[in-house]
């Protein structure tokens, strides 16, 4: 899979399968080693959305020949109540189930602080790699999603291997590489920092320098972010001149330990987050802090717990801290709203499992009917996986609690209006405050939102309004921009946009009643 489709019998020969649709069907097959792949799924991948009436013969026959084509091997494509799956027992008998065994282990052996076999594990995965994945499978929806998969794995792959090699000192091995990839994927802040990392142990500080201010420049510039926690320390070691600087960057976590019991085939990183909420701006401390309380968790899950009153930017800290925090979680992340304090009732902890349970490669049919019994599976399937899990929106400790995955090695963010104190007092979770923006980030932000208006009109602000509004913040819902006004008397300013003037009425009748 790791390349274009290739089989290769017994005795080491290569077998041809010629029919497209019958390549398709191995792909999807393939794709979902030991897991059942139902027929339905087989008819959206060979046909998307037009499939002919005769779509549930045509891939029983499909499945038929393509078992013929691949003589012995044909065997190992067996069919279930449910559909079809490709069986798999021993991992090198398969490239995708080869890496996920090498990517374990390399994990183990780094925990173990074995770094030099860590390097040899995850340097023999990445060599499994013959090219683009799925390029000669005519199935697109299949590619775009399966693609891109393999190419976020091969990527994590890589910064785990220069990461151990940046334990072992071999800094100036892997300065032509990272200069490479860094130049190929200049938003993912980790390999810039391993640049630095690298720059900086071969004596060249000034172009770890200059290689921060550049990638400050293009952040500002492309997305109007700061860089990452990551990077801003990082800086300021390097500034400093700090010979203690060695090996990964302070804060970065070794790799995580894998899969859990139970899986049936390799445990593909779980990516569930929303899109950053647009407009973000200031919160560096309290990013500061989650990354202390929530990205060295050890012994069981961490919980955080970021409260605070409506607007005040609580989803917007939670999902920019988890995408800036994705290296500390290289089993994936998982992300709820639980709905509590919409028009509509909250969440139910059982719908909110039944969801997470999807989201964690759970079949429909396989979900439990009893709320305790898919807690049970949710913590299963998480036990021993380093995985974040964002519970955004809360609305009291015992919606959270049948939500907390027990023995994994990751973390739970949670949001809510409430202050959780039952989970705070039960459960062991840190609370996390948040008040509304200084005044100064205040001002960044609108400048952000609205241009340079915020500075160059100062007299659309009535007299005593900008002291009154320190809590203008970017929607907390994500998707959505907007503003929050907090304990604000004083009228919004002429230029600001009619929808924000009657929200912001609204919200001071309702503070009235």
């Amino acid at each position: 899979m790791l390349g274009p489709l290739l089989v290769t019998s017994a005795a080491g020969r290569g077998v041809e399968i010629p029919a497209a649709k019958q390549r398709a069907i191995l792909a999807a097959l393939l794709v979902n080693v030991n897991a059942t792949v139902s027929a339905d799924r087989l008819t959206e991948v060979l046909w998307a959305a037009a499939p002919p009436p005769s779509a549930a013969i045509a891939v029983r026959n499909y499945v038929m020949r393509l078992r013929r084509q691949l003589g012995a091997a044909g065997a190992r494509i067996v069919t279930r109540p449910e559909g079809y799956a490709v069986e798999v027992d021993d991992p090198r008998d398969f490239d995708l189930t080869q890496v996920d065994w090498l990517h374990r282990e390399a994990r183990t052996q780094a925990r173990a602080g074995r770094w030099s076999r860590a390097s040899e594990l995850l340097g023999a995965a990445l060599a499994l790699w013959r090219g683009e994945p799925l390029t000669d499978v005519p199935a697109a929806e299949l590619f775009q999603q399966e693609a891109a998969r393999l190419g976020e794995l091969r990527l994590q792959l890589t910064e785990a291997w220069i990461d151990a090699d940046l334990r072992l000192a071999r800094h100036g091995e892997v300065v032509p590489e990272l200069q490479r990839l860094a130049a190929e994927h200049p938003l993912r802040e980790h390999m810039r920092a391993q640049l630095m990392i690298a720059l900086y142990h071969t004596g060249r500080q000034a172009e770890a320098l200059e290689m921060y201010r550049n990638t400050r420049a293009m952040l500002i510039a492309e997305l109007g972010v700061e860089p990452g926690p990551e990077l801003r320390e990082l800086h300021r070691h390097v500034l400093a001149g700090e010979a203690a600087l060695v090996g990964l960057p302070s804060g970065t976590a070794a790799p995580g330990p894998g899969p859990g019991p139970g899986a049936g085939g390799p445990q593909r990183a779980t990516w569930h987050l929303p899109a950053a909420v647009p407009g973000f701006a200031g919160r560096h401390d309290q990013l500061a802090a989650l990354s202390q309380l929530l990205g060295q968790s050890a012994a069981g899950a961490a919980v955080v717990v970021v409260s605070g009153p409506p607007g005040v930017g609580k989803t917007g800290l939670a999902v920019r801290w988890a995408q800036q925090a994705a290296g500390f979680f290289p089993d994936g992340q998982l992300y709820v709203d639980l709905g509590g304090y919409g028009a509509g009732q909250p969440v139910s902890a059982a719908d909110a499992l039944a969801g997470l349970l999807r989201a964690l490669g759970v079949a429909g049919p396989d979900i439990p009917d009893a709320t305790a019994d898919r807690a049970a599976a949710y913590r299963s399937l998480l036990a021993g996986r380093r995985i974040l899990v964002v519970l955004d929106n809360a609305s009291g400790s015992a919606q959270v609690r049948p939500l907390l995955p027990g023995r994994a090695a990751g973390a739970v963010l949670v949001t809510s209006r409430d202050a959780l104190a039952g989970l705070v007092a039960r459960d062991g979770a840190v609370r996390l405050e948040l008040d509304p923006l200084p005044l100064g980030d205040a001002v960044e932000l609108l400048r952000t939102l609205i241009g340079a208006r915020v500075t160059d009109e100062p007299a659309a602000a009535p007299a005593g309004c900008w002291t009154s509004w320190p809590g203008l913040l970017s929607s907390t819902r994500p998707g959505r921009a907007g503003m929050a006004c907090t304990t604000c008397s004083a009228p919004m300013p002429a230029s600001t946009p009619a929808p924000a003037r009657a929200r912001a009425r609204r919200r001071r009748a309702a503070g009235r009643r």
